[in-house]
């Protein structure tokens, strides 16, 4: 009973995790880049819109590379988030060198409203235009053609919302390379429902949508007392198959800061995935069928090789060996592709090792940020 247990769980695993890899994430692993069209004159005015925490040194960096764009017409919005650093005077002599930067001070929060979404509201409602990107004050764009390609969805083709990924620099250590991981893979998620015409999240770290349809369904009514969750929960409500659209391009793409030590990365991820909790039920499936049948893959996979190792079955034990190394090969040409049409870089090292990582990471983690009562932003 126990070794029919063993093949069950592994024989399930396997088969969603190959649905998964080949005919899900290879939406975004087989996906044809678009060939660059040429520039229009009459192209819509674009805000970019970033929120700001004591970003003082940030922003330093980043402002003068937003103006470095190559698009006709945009201005800045940086919303100064309560900040005691010198983010106020900073933005006051940046103002004075370029004429298209806007600041929007916000001294205090409201009760049972989070800091982030009051911010983003209140920048957003003042916006010049109706086309908004957001980014993060610890992002730099991939490129001059960020505003042009992630927006031109927005822009051109009658969409509301138009995703975008965001990766993280790459710096010597484990960390690091976990980072590039877990960066990859959910990217390789939302892209790849998105681009299934299933999309259920995005990234504020690079994310485009209409000032009028955001006042349209009145802000973030129903998730304001959520500390996170600006970005994907209000794309996980709002976007459809019909109006959102999928940016997979090196040059559309945002570049952040990542976290230093373990410590911020738990912060930071603990946010991300408490948010989680609040997606739609369809939507927490699409995330938990991967999840679970990944671990019933390792978890069944692992137990027969023990089980035929300690009967010396070694017929066998090549067999469920062989199987594993099929799923690794596969799963490492999918990230690979993945990774070059994406990032435009080659895969992140240790995929293999990390990808077994994933389960503590998951299960441990994910469990404790659902529970979990003290996120917060900054």
């Amino acid at each position: 009973m126990g070794l029919f247990l063993l093949w069950f769980l592994f024989g399930i695993g396997i088969f969603i995790q190959i649905i998964y890899l080949l005919v899900i994430f290879g939406r975004t692993a087989f996906y044809k880049l678009p060939k660059s069209g040429g520039n229009t004159a009459d192209e819509e005015a674009v805000t970019v819109v970033v929120p700001a925490h004591n970003e003082y040194k940030n922003l330093k960096v980043l402002i003068p590379k937003l103006f470095e764009q190559d698009y006709p017409k945009y201005d800045v919005l940086v919303i100064n988030d309560r900040s005691t650093d010198r983010t106020k005077r900073l933005l006051e002599e940046m103002m004075a060198i370029y004429p298209r930067l806007r600041s929007v001070t916000v001294k205090y929060t409201p009760a049972h409203v989070t800091s982030k979404k009051y911010a983003l509201t209140l920048g957003i409602k003042v916006a010049k235009s109706d086309v908004i990107l957001l980014t993060d004050a610890d992002c730099m764009p991939a490129s001059d053609q960020w505003i042009r390609k992630m927006t031109k969805p927005v822009r051109t083709q009658d969409k509301v919302f138009s995703i975008g990924y965001s990766g993280y620099e790459r710096v010597s250590g484990f960390l690091n390379k976990w980072i590039q991981f877990e960066t990859l893979k959910t990217g390789l998620y939302y892209l790849s429902f998105a681009l299934w015409k299933a999309p259920f999240m995005g990234v504020g770290r690079n994310l485009c949508y209409r000032r009028s349809f955001f006042m349209e369904v009145k802000a973030f009514k129903g998730i304001w007392h959520i500390e996170g969750g600006d970005d994907d929960l209000f794309v996980n409500r709002y976007a459809t198959g019909k109006n959102t659209a999928v940016v997979i391009d090196p040059e559309a793409n945002t570049l952040s800061k990542p976290k230093e030590n373990w410590k911020e990365y738990k912060v930071q991820k603990k946010r991300h995935l408490h948010a989680g909790k609040y997606y739609r039920g369809e939507d927490k499936r699409k995330i938990g069928f991967y999840a679970l049948s990944h671990a019933l893959f390792w978890i069944g996979g692992l137990g027969l090789l023990i089980y035929f190792g300690l009967e010396g079955n070694w017929e066998r034990f090549l067999i469920v060996f062989g199987i594993i190394l099929v799923r690794s090969f596969l799963l490492l040409g999918i990230f690979t592709s993945a990774s070059k049409k994406i990032n435009g870089s080659k895969v992140p090292a240790n995929i293999l090792i990390n990808d077994f990582l994933y389960l503590g990471y998951f299960w441990v983690l994910g469990s404790v940020s659902h529970q979990s009562k003290d996120i917060q932003w900054k």
